[in-house]
């Protein structure tokens, strides 16, 4: 029988034996046509009602039904509103100035700072009531925005019960900046266009680091002691450590994005783009890097190969065998070595910081301070301790699970080979995304990135895709 709805654009089969797409999906919309829906309501979505859809026994959705109706499970929207058009440009632009920051370019631009935060300022004011008009709310409350502002709080206690109060409040008033544009980026980011662009936006800015560091490598332009090559723009790339955490997050994105593109030149664009930005990993030769790689690479592999996991277990070790082949001489060199100076370092970092959060378990040392206690005013090398150190060990358990919200958020997407041909664009991202967010949680144990916009762009990245997944089986609509 043909539906009738305007929700969902596909017809349910008579046939108790219905493909794995169809069971896949009706998780997916039930579960946000059960969004919003009052106590009333609740019993017309249970027989379909609501959607003239009825859809044989699921326990899983049964279950999540039953909790919503007895009010222990929270009400989400039944489908994205249009709007925070403008919210989003501010949001383009500001991502823009802080990963691009034109203001290094040139002396002329030294002033372009100023307007980062002039930016961002902007487009809070004109967020705020174009969400509350819309939702009559300032932020939809999904797991991962709960944590992240009860990071935030703690982070706001830490200041006064700090060693150095300035730098705690310093570090406060930076961090505020990446908690509220993640807020402001989980809300606007509405249609698959705009996460598209972001991404695009990011990509593009990964393939330029990833060239430039090449390039220096192969003329010889090194830093760090003549021996590594530093990132083009500064702040957060001038590392390379850090360049190469970033790059690891965004590989198995362009993976993803490849895999669920339908035209051949998109596909060819975004696997060259993988190609760089691993080339460009490889050149920083971080140890951290490597490690991170070796994960997504599992990563990928495990999950794309669902129904050949020896052949995936085969082939992920030949791979490896080739890359390492194929690296330059002073790459391999490097991961061999385990003792240097920095290994030595940071390792005694490391100690101290767990020495920290265990003698300071509640409310820490204060954001920032770890550089205090440090015997080489050095940072933690450890986004993990680094938080547990200077925040106390409950605002590292709120960190960890921040990451793993958002983690578990993407493995819930269905396989892409189970949905629709034209929705697996965003099932394929999202496997794009579980392996970044893996990426970063290994890269992170060997950089003190815990407050800076890494992860807070991935876990972005993976609660807009999630709420882009339901509101396309809502709508019918999937233009990714």
């Amino acid at each position: 029988m043909p539906i009738k709805s305007d929700f969902i654009d596909y017809e349910p089969l008579g046939n108790p034996r219905r493909s794995k797409a169809l069971e896949s999906e009706e998780f997916w919309v039930r579960k946000s046509i059960a969004r919003d829906a009052g106590p009333e309501q609740v019993s017309d979505v249970k027989e379909g009602r609501r959607a003239e859809v009825v859809f044989g026994k699921n326990p899983r959705v049964d279950s999540l039904l039953k909790a919503e109706e007895t009010g222990r499970a929270p009400l989400v929207q039944t489908a994205l509103r249009r709007g925070h058009a403008v919210s989003f440009i501010g949001l383009f632009l500001f991502t823009m100035l802080v990963f691009v920051r034109p203001y290094e370019l040139s002396p002329w631009l030294a002033l372009m700072p100023r307007i980062a935060l002039i930016t961002a300022i902007a487009t809070l004011l004109v967020f705020i009531p174009t969400q509350l008009g819309l939702e009559n709310r300032l932020t939809v409350r999904t797991r991962e925005v709960n944590l992240v502002l009860l990071l935030l709080l703690l982070c706001l206690i830490s200041v006064p019960l700090a060693t150095d109060k300035l730098l705690a409040w310093n570090g406060f008033v930076d961090y505020s900046k990446v908690v509220v544009m993640f807020v402001v980026m989980v809300n606007v980011t509405r249609t698959e266009k705009r996460l598209k662009a972001l991404l695009v936006l990011i990509l593009l800015v990964s393939v330029a680091l990833s060239v430039a560091a090449i390039k220096d490598y192969q003329a010889g332009n090194l830093a760090l002691g003549g021996k590594r090559i530093e990132g083009m723009i500064g702040g957060l790339f001038d590392n390379p450590n850090d360049l190469a955490l970033h790059l690891v997050t965004l590989f198995p994105i362009s993976i993803g994005l490849a895999l669920g593109s339908r035209g051949l030149a998109a596909k060819l664009v975004y696997f060259a783009t993988a190609f760089i930005l691993l080339g460009g990993t490889v050149v920083t030769f971080s140890r951290g890097g490597f490690l991170g790689l070796i994960f997504v690479f599992g990563t990928l592999a495990w999950t794309l190969g669902r129904k050949n996991r020896s052949l995936v277990a085969v082939a992920m070790i030949l791979l490896i065998t080739l890359f390492l082949m194929l690296a330059p001489g002073a790459y391999r060199e490097r991961l061999r070595t385990t003792d240097d100076e920095s290994a030595t370092a940071r390792t005694a970092e490391l100690k101290r910081s767990i020495f920290l959060a265990v003698r300071h378990p509640v409310f820490g040392i204060g954001m920032g301070n770890f550089i205090v206690y440090s015997d080489t005013e050095h940072s933690t090398h450890n986004a993990y301790t680094q938080v547990a150190s200077e925040l106390g060990l409950t605002a590292g358990v709120v960190y960890v699970l921040f990451l793993l919200a958002a983690l578990k958020r993407v493995r819930q997407m269905p396989n892409p080979k189970e949905v629709d041909k034209k929705k697996r664009a965003l099932p394929y991202l999202a496997i794009g995304l579980q392996a970044g967010l893996i990426g970063y949680m290994v890269t992170s144990f060997f950089a003190s990135v815990a407050y800076l916009w890494y992860a807070y762009y991935l876990v972005g990245y993976a609660v807009c895709v999630s709420r882009l997944y339901e509101n396309s089986l809502i709508t019918g609509k999937s233009r990714f």
